[in-house]
């Protein structure tokens, strides 16, 4: 795989996750909050090691239903034998609009269309970044029913570029609240491939959540890919800080 497609994988990633899971959840912030999130993360792949050191994302609830979110970082590309390129990467925009709210006492779960694009401000040559430009169009949904919570979905991402082409991204995720501090889950999660030179991915997670206060959480998962793992993912990893305002 060379640089570019790893850069492509990576950043593709960041751009829908729901920290310190790739998949995303339905559930906007509370209107007139920040919810912010600042961490590493990190994929070693056959031959190279690549990441962000750090990554910040700062999400605000715009109205009861509505999600504003700006995603911003430094990543880095370390091919084995070879120097370590260290740089801003790509960023990302997106929002979150909830059309449909969970019924707690029934089965109706919440609903959410999320819209991101990713601008290419990262140096592609570098491995630091997609080179160009592309939109996910995904769909989320979410239910909580007792300690339990489970979200997941997919969609598409739109990807006119030279020789690449769209692909279709999906996960899902469940969580358990084990005590009033720790939440604990696993994900899986596929993506398409987007060129013919390179293979689609599905990968697995776990992590959770460490409450320190009510307003400031530690986010950790590990993981690793299930196919195509020397091309995709031998073992990725994030370590994160989210705090409430």
């Amino acid at each position: 795989m060379t640089i570019l497609a790893a850069s492509t994988l990576l950043t593709c990633h960041s751009a829908f996750a729901n920290p310190p899971f790739v998949t995303d959840d339905a559930e906007p912030v509370e209107k007139g909050h920040f919810e912010i999130d600042a961490g590493a993360t990190g994929t070693i792949r056959r031959d190279e090691h690549s990441g962000s050191l750090p990554a910040v994302e700062v999400n605000y609830g715009v109205t009861d239903n509505l999600e504003a979110s700006v995603h911003l970082g430094m990543s880095f590309m370390h091919p084995s034998g070879e120097k370590f390129h260290y740089g801003f990467g790509d960023a990302e925009l997106a929002v979150k609009y909830r059309f449909i709210t969970e019924d707690d006492k029934g089965i109706r779960p919440q609903v959410a269309f999320s819209p991101g694009v990713t601008l290419a401000t990262g140096n592609d040559r570098l491995g630091l970044g997609d080179g160009h430009s592309h939109v996910l169009l995904p769909l989320w949904v979410q239910k909580t029913i007792g300690d339990w919570t489970t979200f997941g979905g997919g969609g598409y991402v739109i990807n006119r570029h030279r020789n690449e082409k769209g692909y279709w991204i999906a996960g899902w995720a469940a969580v358990r609240k084990i005590n009033e501090q720790l939440e604990l889950g696993g994900e899986v999660f596929y993506s398409g491939a987007a060129n013919s030179a390179d293979p689609s991915s599905l990968s697995f997670n776990l992590g959770g959540k460490y409450s320190l206060t009510d307003h400031d959480r530690l986010l950790f998962s590990v993981g690793r890919g299930i196919t195509h793992v020397n091309q995709t993912n031998q073992f990725s990893y994030y370590l994160g800080y989210q705090r409430d305002l």
